[in-house]
């Protein structure tokens, strides 16, 4: 198991960056689909080769036959079919990075610019905020990045159908204890027998159930965000109340973006109060003094 920790501990930081549904979907991955291959699967498979006997002593008969059987161990298959459905994921995730990375660059550019020029940094950049990431690199699924996770549902979707179809093609989805095999260089058509179908059988249709799940789980995921960005759209539009004077558009939907504006602008207040205020201490400081000069005189 050692081998997947480092798949393991990039999974888990997607976590934070999902919803609900995707937690579930890691869970299912990582209890049912690693830990099953590593603890169980490998060793039921351990003996596939040795324990495939055939009814000749043809030399390289039986090696053909095998191949011919198994083309691909179903253990390797497996472990492919985990690795590239992981990979869309791990691509979120990178883009997740860098859009937490970006973000935060920018919000440390702010506070270094904010007692200089709060005020011109702001109307240039058309009242542009981090809006992806709070302080805390905490994630809201929305524009891009909501994009980017429904890529990477459909790409794991299409993935998983794709290894299941490739598994169908290429054993079904049983195994039978006598395989009867006709190729060069055996004499005739010999029959090779198969070590523990019955068992083999039962972590084929396991792993099956897991990924026809793990496929349900993604589709109703993209079900759940589609009805989500609606509604939300739907949100924005009831937000506009249209009067016969002007348009006055709700405050709801900018609640936060609002709210961060105005504590920059509270900032700035602030600062120039402040320089005023030293401003004027100056003055009258100044005046102090020469008015005492003038006594003296």
């Amino acid at each position: 198991m050692g081998e997947w920790d480092f798949l393991g501990r990039l999974l888990d930081k997607v976590q934070t960056h999902s919803t609900v549904i995707g937690k579930v979907w890691l869970t299912v991955l990582f209890v049912f689909r690693i830990l099953v291959l590593g603890a169980a699967a490998e060793k039921v498979w351990g003996d596939e080769q040795s324990d495939f006997v055939c009814n000749t002593e043809q030399p390289g008969c039986e090696n053909m036959c095998y191949d011919h059987a198994f083309p691909i161990s179903h253990v390797r298959i497996w472990v492919l079919q985990i690795i590239f459905v992981s990979t869309p994921t791990l691509v979120y995730l990178g883009h997740v990075l860098h859009v937490v990375h970006m973000e935060k660059k920018y919000r440390e550019r702010l506070h270094r610019q904010a007692e200089e020029e709060l005020s011109g940094l702001i109307l240039r950049n058309g009242y542009k905020l981090p809006e992806y990431s709070d302080s805390k690199g905490k994630v809201s699924l929305h524009g891009r990045l909501l994009q980017s996770y429904l890529v990477n549902l459909l790409f794991k979707i299409l993935l998983e159908v794709g290894f299941i179809l490739g598994q169908y093609y290429l054993y079904g989805f049983t195994l039978q204890a006598r395989y009867v095999c006709s190729r060069f260089p055996c004499p005739h058509q010999v029959d090779c027998f198969l070590s523990r179908p019955m068992e083999k059988t039962i972590f084929i249709w396991f792993m099956l159930v897991v990924a026809c799940a793990s496929l349900v789980l993604n589709l109703v995921e993209i079900l759940y965000l589609c009805c989500k960005a609606i509604t939300q759209c739907m949100n924005k539009k009831q937000g506009y109340m249209v009067t016969p004077v002007t348009p006055v558009l709700e405050r709801n939907a900018f609640k936060n973006k609002d709210l961060a504006i105005q504590n920059w602008v509270n900032l700035e207040l602030e600062l120039q109060g402040r320089k005023l205020g030293s401003g004027v201490t100056k003055s009258l400081e100044s005046e102090g003094v020469s008015t005492n000069m003038e006594v003296h005189i």
